[in-house]
């Protein structure tokens, strides 16, 4: 492709020509409508002056039409080329058609036969502009002419004066165009190279200060995405690093309580064994679970679909799917709605809203008493929608409230069982979603948490 600085020198030479021939037309144009009538009012001007000055007498016409008729014909006028001396004509012709007299750059014959006024005529090969005034008192017409050809060269030469520094200039202007759009383009060399010489690790912002005003939002653009890789390289870090943590301690569990049910004999302590290895099997694998619903929520695009979804139906789904982990720890999963509400379908993604929902129960499944009940309750109002899911467990202190949503942040009484991803989880997808999370606790006791959707999220 082609680069930038020859697109835009080639632009600017291409429009200051077009400028520039413009120009010359319109000056040529003008020129020769202002040469009309510049020379045009001097014809006018000579002859009414030549008729002015017979009339006071000071030329004798009668003894010149009486010389005239006495002499023989002069000979034709001679152009001189090159200049323009001798451009006026003059002629004074008696009305019976008799040359009275004539300048010496005048020809013989009559430069026109018209009475007044102006016309064109055409003698021996060359045009005339002729001005023609009749001077009744003393029965002469006098004409003054004026070359056209002679007039075509002075625009003409007109027009070579402004063309002629052109020529030279234009070299001139073409290599200061190319100089001043490599000196408006350094700013944008000046940041590829800094970006050339940095490394994969090197994320922290460019300088917006001394960049020129047009160059600022594309800096911007540069350092928010410097950022978002740098949060993203943040978070990757952190996940892995837990990850290998986390997954390390269940394993060596899992491994002791294998070799105690290898070697032991008693019935009792390989039952309590196996149960133990059941036990960090479940929390290894919901472990897993959220590390690839959190992987799964970081990848998704901000642009996340809006489709209706039906949260009723959806939470029901959910109860039933959680149903084995609610019958272990003896809880019940009641999911209602208030009487008064409508429609419990939002427009939202699905697959968002499904997995803060399902961590939220787990979370109430994992902190309920047993014999008791995770509640989950619907409301709607004109704006949006709101999903409580209550339980009867310990609650959570101001702190733990500020700090619940950090990743792998484990409160006291969630450290032994907890990974400290379930609400961090439920946050991320929650303002993916445009929604709010709250949290308080009962004043009967336990935690109600909220998601707040609404209806018209931009």
């Amino acid at each position: 492709m082609i680069s930038i600085r020859l697109r835009l020198f080639a632009i600017l030479l291409a429009t200051t020509g077009a400028v520039w021939l413009f120009a010359v037309v319109w000056t040529y144009s003008n020129t020769q409508a202002e040469v009309e009538r510049v020379l045009d009012a001097r014809l006018i001007e000579a002859a009414r002056m030549v008729s002015s000055l017979i009339t006071d007498h000071h030329i004798d016409v009668a003894a010149a039409v009486d010389a005239a008729n006495a002499r023989q014909p002069s000979s034709e006028f001679e152009r001189v080329e090159g200049d323009y001396n001798r451009q006026l004509s003059c002629q004074i012709w008696s009305l019976q058609g008799t040359l009275v007299s004539r300048s010496e750059s005048a020809p013989a014959t009559s430069l026109a036969d018209h009475r007044e006024g102006f016309a064109e005529t055409e003698i021996n090969g060359e045009r005339w502009r002729v001005f023609a005034v009749i001077n009744p008192t003393l029965g002469v017409r006098v004409l003054v002419g004026d070359s056209l050809e002679i007039r075509e060269r002075l625009v003409g030469d007109v027009i070579k004066g402004l063309l002629l520094p052109a020529l030279v200039i234009l070299p001139l202007l073409a290599l200061l165009i190319w100089l001043s759009v490599g000196r408006g383009l350094a700013p944008l060399n000046r940041i590829a190279a800094s970006l050339s010489s940095r490394s994969a690790t090197e994320l922290h912002p460019l300088a917006e200060a001394p960049a020129p005003r047009e160059i600022r939002p594309m800096i911007a653009a540069l350092n928010s995405l410097f950022r978002r890789v740098e949060d993203v390289r943040a978070r990757e870090s952190d996940f892995t690093a837990y990850a290998a943590h986390e997954l390390k301690t269940p394993l060596a569990g899992l491994r002791t309580q294998a070799q105690i049910a290898i070697r032991s004999d008693d019935p009792d302590t390989r039952r309590q064994a196996l149960g133990q290895i059941l036990s960090s099997v479940d929390r290894t694998s919901r472990m897993v679970r959220q590390l690839i619903d959190m992987a799964r929520v970081d990848a998704r695009d901000d642009a996340v679909a809006r489709d209706p979804v039906d949260v009723h139906r959806l939470l029901e789904e959910l109860a039933a799917e959680l149903s084995p982990v609610a019958a272990q720890r003896d809880v019940r999963i009641n999911v209602r709605r208030d009487a008064e509400s409508g429609a419990m379908s939002i427009p939202t993604d699905r697959t968002l809203l499904r997995l803060a929902l399902r961590n939220l129960l787990e979370n109430a499944l994992q902190h309920a008493p047993q014999g008791t009940e995770a509640v989950c309750t619907i409301s709607t109002s004109a704006d949006g929608l709101t999903i409580e899911i209550d339980d009867v467990g310990p609650g959570m202190t101001a702190t733990e409230q500020t700090r619940a949503v950090e990743r792998f942040y484990r409160g006291p009484l969630s450290a032994a069982s907890g990974s400290g991803l379930g609400l961090s989880i439920v946050q991320m997808a929650v303002e993916r979603l445009g929604g709010r999370l709250d949290f308080r606790n009962r004043t009967e006791g336990g935690l109600s948490v909220a998601v707040t959707l609404k209806r018209n999220t931009a």
